[in-house]
């Protein structure tokens, strides 16, 4: 990582995705010329990122982002446009040495230790500890921030989602065309893929096309309303001959077929046979014989029960005399669990008529602005519904647009610093530290430790006297267990292993949410997990409040 992939004019393209150097406050950039004409830019620092309350009213965070940083940290390097923009927005008696040491400046000192995504993380434990030469840790605050904390809020987004779906649910990313520009869209993509718990993690698939090419997230999607009311009924297709699905015997005019079984489908429900809009059933046809294997009929356009539902179930049968199963329907406006069931209903009495028995269970997908409260009502006991997809509330979070991570000094020189103020909440701690996870017997949460780092590791059966945050007296815990939860990930720019793929790290969050109580992943008033000090760190805390020496 001492220089970057790629050159002045060809940079890497992943870690400039990323973010780029300059993506910052300038006040970094103030600062970073302060201390370099202290002497101080090259002093040693650390700085610890963390949250200091659980998002949504929750009781957890998944960590995310990790991939996200280290991209950018191999990509870090000032280029001279961006030095001679500094230096325009700069005081323009700044010598030029200064900007020579712009130039000069890469990762290469930059150490960092993480929780891995995926993890369950609770305030005040650093999602990333972050030391080098003061100057360039400073540098990188706000695009570590930016890279970590809208990735861990729609992670942890996603898990809630899931947990109000259950694990049978199948759950849709479908937020890009509502996320926060198109850097917000792909890592809400990549991150709601990522959060979940149960049987089936996170999200399932995403509608992000550049999500599953650049992150392997996958994707899904079939057609939309514009579509279906593209058609008038009156297009003529230029090839209707599809062939059968095991490409045994003749091809059939899809078309002709759909029209024979439209209107055994009208006479089966009551209805004429010119009810069904012509254009709905053209489209359909047309999307069906680009996609036989694929055929998916969304209902709503004009009418569900005298157009939609019809038109779909012609075509449906028609494809399935070619050995082709139609792959579900979608709802997207209306009463969508109540329409559920009644499709539901309809699709078994018409699969019971015609002896196609799979027929019956096509799944059913719903779409329409759907919130954690209208999630609640189509995963409830007896619903029929199989895919829901949903926008605008899992990649804007609406409940809480941001997590609240700060970047905070803890070191310099090897010497603990700590941000004193009146705002209790708002007191950092102090020292380079440790943490770890102490477990129950049963693998239960017990605590997360923090301690500071030159402390021997808590052990397992060993009993220990810790002070949780905020408490005015000690408590004594005997772990069973006992996790380090802060990884090496970076020495000296130098990547210390391979990152976990997102489908490892996503496994890694369902075992990490499967650690969690029923009390703890209650959505409203969970009960919280704490977080304690070791009596060293808890003494070295005491004796900064007090003005005392390091």
């Amino acid at each position: 990582m001492a220089a970057a992939r790629g050159t002045e004019r060809d940079p890497d393209p992943e870690g400039l995705a990323a973010a780029r150097p300059l993506l910052t406050d300038l006040y970094q950039a103030t600062m970073a010329l302060a201390y370099w004409r202290a002497g101080r830019a090259r002093d040693d620092a650390e700085f610890e990122l963390f949250f200091r309350r659980c998002p949504f009213g929750g009781a957890f965070a998944l960590a995310a982002g990790l991939r996200d940083c280290v991209r950018f940290l191999r990509a870090f390097r000032l280029r001279d446009a961006d030095v001679e923009f500094l230096a325009s927005v700069l005081p323009p008696d700044t010598e030029p040495a200064f900007f020579a040491h712009l130039r000069a400046l890469d990762c290469s000192g930059v150490t960092v230790r993480a929780l891995p995504e995926g993890s369950l993380a609770f305030p005040g434990v650093p999602l990333l500890q972050v030391s080098g030469p003061l100057l360039v840790v400073q540098l990188l605050e706000t695009p570590l921030l930016c890279l970590v904390s809208y990735a861990s809020l729609v992670a942890t987004n996603a898990a809630r989602l899931r947990l109000i779906a259950g694990p049978k649910k199948r759950l849709l990313e479908m937020g890009l065309r509502r996320a926060q520009g198109p850097d917000g869209g792909l890592t809400a993509s990549t991150y709601s893929y990522l959060g979940g718990e149960g049987r089936e993690e996170g999200f399932d698939c995403s509608s992000n096309v550049l999500a599953g090419q650049l992150r392997g997230v996958p994707v899904a999607g079939t057609l939309a309303h514009s579509f279906v009311t593209s058609f008038s009924g009156t297009e003529v297709p230029p090839d209707p001959m599809l062939a059968p699905a095991a490409s045994e015997g003749p091809q059939v005019d899809l078309a002709s077929r759909v029209e024979v079984w439209l209107e055994l489908v009208c006479a089966h429900l009551g209805l004429g046979v010119q009810e069904p809009h012509k254009g709905e059933r053209a489209a359909f046809v047309a999307y069906a014989l680009a996609f036989p294997r694929g055929f998916q009929g969304l209902l709503d356009s004009y009418s569900v029960w005298r157009s939609g539902l019809p038109n779909f179930l012609a075509v449906a049968l028609a494809l399935g005399e070619l050995g082709y199963r139609a792959v579900g329907v979608r709802l997207d406006s209306g009463d969508l669990l109540q329409q559920a069931r009644e499709v539901r209903g309809v699709l078994r009495t018409t699969a019971a008529q015609f002896q196609v028995p799979w027929l019956g269970s096509v799944p059913i997908a719903v779409s329409d602005n759907i919130d954690e409260e209208k999630l609640a009502r189509l995963a409830q006991e007896g619903s029929e519904v199989d895919l829901i997809g949903i926008g605008t509330s899992l990649v804007t979070c609406p409940r809480q647009p941001a997590l609240g991570c700060v970047y905070k000094l803890v070191a310099v020189g090897g010497q603990p610093r700590m941000k004193l103020t009146e705002d209790a909440e708002k007191q950092t701690l102090p020292g380079s530290k440790a943490a770890f996870r102490l477990l129950g017997s049963d693998g239960s949460l017990l605590l997360d430790l923090l301690q500071l780092a030159e402390e021997p590791p808590p052990q397992a059966g060993q009993e220990l006297r810790v002070w949780p945050k905020g408490a005015q007296e000690p408590q004594t815990v005997r772990p069973a267990h006992v996790e380090p939860l802060l990884k090496l990930w970076v020495r000296q720019g130098q990547l210390c292993e391979p990152l976990p793929s997102l489908a490892e790290s996503r496994a890694f969050a369902q075992l990490s949410l499967s650690r969690l109580s029923p009390a703890h992943k209650r959505l409203e008033s969970p009960e919280l997990c704490q977080v304690a000090l070791s009596e060293q760190l808890q003494a070295l805390v005491d004796r900064l409040r007090a003005g005392g020496p390091l």
